[in-house]
């Protein structure tokens, strides 16, 4: 028998606990508490704004899908069908804000008024030549990026939340890890 795959009584009913008090707030929150459904957005706060930050480069952007995923994720909760998912479904939500919101640019062009500075979280690694790499690549391949590496998202989660094959995300993984090597080399 492999020891290193035996995992402690006492770790596993903690992780069951941990499992069960974060069902238990979704189930609360699909039955309309308020506080639970702002407790579970807390927690998954700075997880949204790095897929959001992964997407969109505006903060103003940023913010706006946040608002806009919050009211839709409070307004749709009851129809959520399995509590074990909450944080994928609303990821997909957010995701889906972002790109309507992308969409939505496309047809306006912003000057940004360098007065206003109310972020949500303060991106203090933006002027990083890593980031600024990252922001570079394309769409597809930065948001898989995200996912991966600053979300800790496993292929089979992103895989899941992007409706894309596992094979695809892997791909995408490989040529951003390229193109990035390109870039931070030329630099």
């Amino acid at each position: 028998m492999n020891t290193s795959s035996i995992i402690p009584i006492g770790l596993l009913s903690k992780r069951r606990k941990r499992i069960d008090n974060k069902n238990s707030k979704v189930i609360l929150a699909i039955n309309g508490d308020k506080e639970a459904f702002n407790s579970l957005i807390e927690e998954n706060m700075k997880s949204l704004y790095i897929v959001a930050r992964g997407i969109l480069n505006s903060e103003y952007d940023i913010e706006d899908a946040f608002q806009n995923t919050i009211v839709k994720a409070y307004e749709k909760i009851p129809y959520l069908k399995n509590q074990e998912y909450f944080k994928t479904w609303i990821t997909r939500i957010l995701i889906n804000e972002c790109n309507n919101i992308i969409r939505r640019n496309k047809k306006f062009i912003y000057m940004e008024d360098s007065q206003i500075n109310n972020e949500i979280y303060e991106d203090k690694y933006k002027d990083l030549d890593l980031i600024k790499a990252i922001d570079s690549l394309s769409e597809d391949l930065r948001l898989t990026t995200w996912l991966f590496y600053f979300n800790d998202m496993s292929i089979e989660e992103i895989s899941s939340l992007l409706k894309i094959a596992k094979g695809t995300v892997k791909s995408r993984l490989s040529r951003a890890r390229e193109k990035i090597y390109n870039i931070m080399s030329e630099g």
